[in-house]
């Protein structure tokens, strides 16, 4: 899916794959006046951003509380560490994942950094085409200016698209590091995560008949169910 990710809703030019790891680190590296054009190009105005620490909900307007939440997080960590891992486009449901690994700094705790993972996953929808006729000042990149400004004008005639939600997926122990100094609940949370898995074999070789009778008289989660298959 390296041809096309989604057009940009008030510009011509096509977005593809390549250019997602440029877009999110104007988000989490630029400087403010950036950030917010960045958010205001890419979001819908009723935008929503979930986060383990956080969530705006969607509602007219709701695209300012997003770039709030990407200021504070600047604020907290001025100098943020990201890497794209991976990104995958389902294109049937109009959505991005993207595999994310940063590492997290607070510059008034000393010595306090947090390397963690986490898969985004951005919510696209469609915005009808715009007149051809039609012109708007949009958000650049950063680094074409014209006259100072980080806007220019342009128009389009294709099917644009637009993020309308953010939704950041941690697993447990990614989500514990931002809080957990040395890491002592994390291996807490590794040695739980073993005690578990223990407790998964002890219990499907105590338990065996029940694999058997869905094997051999059920046959299958659609088939019939356990009343059915003692019935007849």
């Amino acid at each position: 899916m390296e041809q096309l990710v989604y057009w940009s809703a008030i510009t011509t030019q096509i977005l593809k794959v390549t250019e997602i790891p440029r877009i999110i680190r104007q988000l989490t590296q630029s400087q403010p006046s950036v950030q917010r054009a960045t958010v205001e190009q890419y979001f819908t105005p009723s935008a929503s951003f979930t986060h383990p620490f956080c969530r705006t909900g969607s509602f007219e307007g709701s695209r300012w509380f997003v770039w709030c939440i990407y200021r504070w997080y600047k604020i907290m960590s001025p100098r943020i560490e990201i890497e794209i891992d991976g990104i995958a486009y389902d294109e049937k449901n109009l959505t991005l994942y993207v595999n994310i690994h940063q590492v997290f700094r607070i510059w008034v705790i000393p010595f306090f950094h947090a390397p963690v993972s986490l898969v985004t996953v951005l919510k696209l929808v469609r915005i009808p085409p715009l007149p051809p006729q039609s012109s708007y000042s949009t958000p650049i990149n950063p680094n074409e200016t014209q006259n100072g400004s980080l806007y220019r004008t342009s128009s389009s005639d294709k099917p644009l698209y637009h993020i309308q939600s953010q939704n950041d997926l941690y697993q447990v122990n990614e989500f514990f590091k931002f809080f957990s100094p040395f890491g002592i609940l994390g291996a807490f949370l590794l040695l739980w995560q073993f005690v578990a898995t223990a407790l998964c074999v002890l219990g499907s070789t105590i338990f065996w008949p029940v694999s058997w009778v869905e094997q051999n008289v059920i046959g299958g989660n659609k088939e019939r169910s356990i009343g059915e298959a003692v019935t007849g």
